[in-house]
């Protein structure tokens, strides 16, 4: 439901102290959810129901604020933002006064401090009046006064009452602007400390109504304050409206009087916008006084200080400069000028009347008639205009008005509704606690029975757990009988006396004789088992090893003459192993070494039978393509569980090899295993099968389907390893 919030319920609301329940309940009510929609399709809330807008970064948009480091840090940071985007306002910077609020909004962000909060709102109700979005800016001005009012700042609440007094005077609603002022008046007194700028404000409003002696009279009360207060600034800002003021009632001198002293204000405190502005006053009084020269050079003055600070002429400075140039005879700079000025306002700017006007006027006495006409029609045109817009904004406002007591009954009806579901809900307090009782004993019996599942699946992890144990035991026991069979392996091998050794296909040693040793110079005590074959070889020798090793998965056998480690020359002969599965045995080529001062250290290819070569074509081909597939299932099972590539994938299972080419790392023996045509001619079937049981083992989120075709992968496989001539 929308709660559409009136100023005069809000008014009455926050000044209030005391109130029936119903009221509090209301206001209450007002707070959570009140928002205001209008024609503009903008929509201004109460607190926390602002539209959504794009907000900077907090870093970024203080480091572009320039502000020293001890201001940016938490308030400090955001209440020089505040003082930086008003500094800009009072320039005539909007867009950058919006957007240092916006950062400040960045830096209080979502659930900041409910005061500075309050103080953004409050800016932001300001920066919308100053840009003529009325209607906004009193909804924002609403929101700031039920703020203050929650926060018990009284003097907040009376200033946000005097600014929706404000606003409401320029929507036309006289009546509500004068009870807001009033009640903001009434608050203030009651502190002591009465604001000049709320006395101001019942003196426009009285302006408006045309009395003309009250609105002096408060008019003179505001000076008054601002001047005991050392507000010289806003007293000037009163003098400029009373020069004004008296400037209409045909009183020229004391108007000139009062801007003269506002212009000294404002050049004693450097402020030049204001004093363009001061500027437009004496032209215009010069003007009504007859006295054109003066006139001349109050212009002549105001260009000179646009000039000099880059400031933009205010359209209705530019009318009265217009006007001196077209009184003194330059028609057509008067033109041009008034040009100009309508070429770059916005369409909706009140000031395009008179400008069109005073336009029509230098079009006629330049003997343009139909021009002037024209213009004259233009003029009229944007006046109605701009009473339509005028009578479309107090119906808006009337509108949500009456939306807003249509509200106010609902939220009666409501009450009233609430009160007869109340006894209601007392009628079955009885029944309720019946069904809570009966609640209470159903979970009674559902913890005892979860408690009995607890204690089984108690039972059954102990029996699991004497059965894990049991395993263990038993895997102990082989592994010490393998330890065993270990050592008599070792003993019959160094028995022979030709050297052996048996290396992986990365050139790992995995089994070595005594022969074998001493063949490639290595001591009685220093342990070859596990390390690379290559550390017990010249430096000149192992990248020949190395060049053999890496094609031994698609050779048949290799001869390869390199230097030991003591510099003797060896000639090596690399075969794979008969059991497969990429396994080399390293021997030597002949007993006695060619005592050649240079050695050739290329690998050379030597015929030999390959392991498979009793297995029929067709059982070949079908193992070759099971080991693919079982690769490729596993790396894509790898994939989409973990969303990371192969190249984790070999890192983490230690399987396979990762290499740098090129500066980009690659697993290039495990790419060798995703295409049959790629694929060594002696596989290595063991590390597929490792991989594929990594894959199982270590990815818990696979899908029951993907496990159980992975699964099926790997029994096609182990079926063919079974078949002795693949073995």
């Amino acid at each position: 439901m929308r709660l559409l919030c009136s100023a005069s319920r809000l008014n009455r609301e926050a000044v209030a102290s005391t109130g029936s329940k119903r009221r509090r309940w209301a206001m209450i009510a007002l707070l959570a959810v009140c928002e205001v929609s209008w024609a503009q399709g903008v929509l201004v809330g109460c607190p926390g129901s602002t539209p959504a807008r794009a907000l900077p970064e907090p870093a970024l948009c203080l480091q572009r604020a320039k502000l020293a480091p001890a201001q940016a840090a938490g308030e400090s940071g955001v209440k020089a933002l505040f003082a930086r985007s008003k500094a800009q306002l009072d320039a005539g910077h909007i867009e950058d006064a919006e957007r240092s609020l916006d950062c400040a909004e960045a830096v209080i962000g979502g659930e900041g401090n409910a005061a500075l909060r309050y103080e953004l709102e409050r800016r932001r109700g300001i920066l919308d009046f100053r840009r003529e979005w009325i209607p906004q800016a009193l909804a924002r001005f609403e929101c700031a006064a039920s703020l203050s009012s929650a926060l018990d700042d009284s003097a907040a609440t009376a200033r946000d009452l005097s600014n929706v007094g404000a606003a409401l005077r320029r929507l036309g609603d006289f009546r509500g602007a004068l009870r807001s002022l009033t009640a903001s008046l009434d608050l203030q007194r009651k502190r002591g400390e009465v604001s000049g700028a709320v006395l101001n404000n019942i003196a426009d409003v009285y302006r408006e109504l045309r009395e003309t002696d009250t609105a002096m009279r408060y008019y003179r009360e505001a000076l008054a304050s601002y001047r005991a207060k050392g507000e010289p600034v806003e007293a000037a800002h009163v003098l400029e409206t009373m020069a004004e003021l008296a400037l209409d009632g045909g009183d020229a001198p004391q108007a000139s009087a009062w801007l003269q002293e506002a212009l000294s204000v404002y050049r004693a405190g450097g402020n030049r916008v204001y004093e363009l502005r001061v500027h437009d006053g004496l032209t215009r009084v010069a003007l009504a006084q007859g006295d054109l020269a003066q006139a001349q050079r109050w212009s002549a003055a105001a260009l000179a200080l646009s000039d000099t600070w880059k400031l933009p002429l205010p359209p209705a400075l530019q009318l009265q400069i217009a006007r001196t140039a077209q009184l003194s005879g330059a028609t057509a700079a008067a033109t041009t000028r008034l040009r100009e000025t309508l070429a770059t306002m916005p369409e909706g700017d009140p000031m395009r009347v008179p400008l069109l006007q005073e336009l029509a006027t230098a079009q006629e006495r330049a003997g343009d008639a139909p021009a002037a006409n024209a213009t004259l029609r233009d003029a009229y045109s944007k006046a109605i205009a701009l009473a339509h817009a005028q009578h479309d904004r107090q119906l808006d406002w009337l509108r949500v008005r009456f939306e807003s007591a249509e509200q106010q009954r609902t939220i009666a009806a409501l009450e009233s509704e609430n009160r007869l579901r109340s006894a209601q809900f007392r009628q079955r307090t009885l029944l309720l606690g019946f069904a809570a009782v009966l609640a209470v004993a159903v979970l009674l019996g559902f913890l005892l029975l979860q408690q009995r599942r607890h204690q089984r699946a108690r039972l059954r992890e102990e029996a699991q757990r004497v059965r894990h144990e049991e395993e263990l035991a038993r895997y102990r026991r082989e592994a010490d009988a393998l330890a065993e069979d270990r050592s008599l392996l070792q003993g019959l091998l160094d028995s022979r006396d030709e050297p052996l050794c048996l290396l992986d296909a990365e050139g790992q040693v995995l089994a070595v004789n005594r022969a074998g040793r001493l063949w490639l110079g290595a001591g009685e005590d220093e342990i070859l088992v596990g390390q690379p074959v290559s550390a017990f070889v010249g430096e000149t020798g192992r990248a020949a090893l190395a060049s053999a090793l890496e094609r031994m998965e698609d050779s048949a056998g290799q001869r390869v003459q390199i230097a030991a480690r003591e510099g003797a020359p060896l000639v090596a002969t690399l075969e794979p192993w008969s059991g497969g599965d990429g396994l080399i045995l390293l021997a030597p080529h002949d007993r006695e070494v060619a005592a050649s001062p240079a050695p050739s250290l290329s690998p050379v290819e030597i015929a030999a039978e390959p392991a498979d070569a009793g297995v029929e074509p067709s059982v070949r081909d079908g193992f070759r393509r099971s080991l693919v597939e079982l690769m490729l299932a596993s790396i894509e099972a790898w994939e989409r569980t973990t969303g990371t590539s192969r190249l984790e994938f070999a890192e983490k299972s230690r399987i396979w090899r990762v290499n740098i080419d090129d500066g980009r790392l690659r697993a290039r023996a495990l790419e060798r295993y995703l295409t049959v045509a790629k694929l060594p001619r002696n596989p290595r079937w063991r590390d597929v099968l490792r991989s594929a049981y990594f894959v199982l083992g270590r990815c818990d989120g696979l899908a029951p389907e993907t496990r159980v075709s992975l699964q099926h992968c790997v029994d096609a496989v182990l079926a063919y390893t079974r078949r002795d001539a693949l073995v």
